[in-house]
C-alpha cells in the first residue's frame, strides 16, 4: 500500500470475527464434570461420544453448574470500531485480550459508517426504549457527518505525524469509531455470560439490550462456537439463554 492510499479514509459497516485456535469440544465438559464423582475413572470420558450424555451437559446447563464450562479455550481475532472494543472490555473474567496499540504504530484510516439496515432512532426512556428504522435522510445525514469527521480527523492526525509529534499524542484526535484490531481468548462459561448480554434472543430468559455494532461481534462469535460445542450451545438455547 503507498503511503497515498494508505492517507485515504475507507468506510465499512461490517465487523471481522475469525476463530484463530481452539481446543474445544463438548467431551471437555464431561470428564470435568465426572471429576468430581468419579476422580481419574473420569479420563475414560475424555474418548467417549459426547451424544451420549447429552443429558449430562443439560442437567449441568439448567442446574447452572458452571466450572466445567471453563475447560476449554477459543481464540478470535475481531476488527471492530473501537467504541465496540470500549463496552467489550467490560467483560473480565474468563477473558484475555490484546489490541494494536496507537503508541507504538500508525493507525490506519478505516471507519464505522452504519449500514442501510441500521436502526437510527431512539424511542423512550433509557432502560426501556428501542430502536426504530430511520429515513433516507437520516442514513444520508448519518454517512455524510460520518464520513466528514473521519476524514478531517485523520487528516490532522497525520498532520500532526508529519510535523513529528508522537504517535501517542497525535492519536488523541482520533474518534472512536477508527477500526481496531485485537486478539480475545475464551471459555465456553465467559462466552456465554457475553452473549448473554450482547445479544438480543427471543428465547431469552433475561432481556438484553446491545448496541448493534457489538452484538454483530458476539453473532459472529457465537456461530464459530456453536460449530465447536453442538450440545453444550443447543443446551445454553434451551435454558434461555443464561449463562451457568
Amino acid at each position: 500500500m503507498t503511503d497515498e492510499a494508505a492517507a485515504t479514509p475507507t468506510f465499512r459497516s461490517d465487523v471481522t470475527v475469525e476463530l484463530v485456535r481452539s481446543a474445544a469440544t463438548d467431551t471437555d465438559v464431561l470428564w470435568a464434570a465426572r471429576v468430581s464423582t468419579k476422580g481419574e475413572q473420569s479420563l475414560e470420558s475424555l474418548q467417549q461420544d459426547p451424544a451420549k450424555s447429552k443429558g449430562l451437559i443439560n442437567f449441568l446447563m439448567r442446574d447452572r453448574h458452571g466450572t466445567p464450562f471453563e475447560h476449554n479455550s477459543m481464540t478470535f481475532f475481531i476488527s471492530a470500531p473501537i467504541f465496540v472494543f470500549r463496552e467489550f472490555h467490560r467483560h473480565r473474567s474468563g477473558w484475555s485480550y490484546n489490541e494494536e496499540s496507537g503508541r507504538y504504530r500508525e493507525l490506519q484510516p478505516v471507519f464505522y459508517v452504519p449500514g442501510e439496515e441500521r436502526k437510527l432512532v431512539q424511542q423512550g426512556r433509557p432502560g426501556k426504549y428501542e430502536f426504530v428504522e430511520g429515513t433516507a435522510e437520516q442514513h444520508k445525514t448519518v454517512t455524510a457527518a460520518m464520513e466528514r469527521a473521519y476524514t478531517q480527523a485523520y487528516a490532522e492526525y497525520q498532520e500532526m505525524l508529519a510535523a513529528g509529534v508522537a504517535r501517542e499524542v497525535a492519536r488523541a484526535v482520533l474518534p472512536v469509531g477508527l477500526f481496531s484490531s485485537m486478539y480475545a481468548t475464551c471459555n465456553a462459561r465467559s462466552l456465554m455470560h457475553f452473549l448473554s448480554l450482547r445479544t438480543k434472543a427471543e428465547n431469552a430468559k433475561v432481556p438484553s439490550f446491545p448496541q448493534r455494532e457489538i452484538e454483530m461481534v458476539g453473532e459472529q462469535m457465537e456461530a464459530h462456537w456453536a460449530q465447536l460445542m453442538p450440545l453444550t450451545h443447543a443446551a445454553f438455547n434451551e435454558h434461555g439463554r443464561v449463562a451457568p
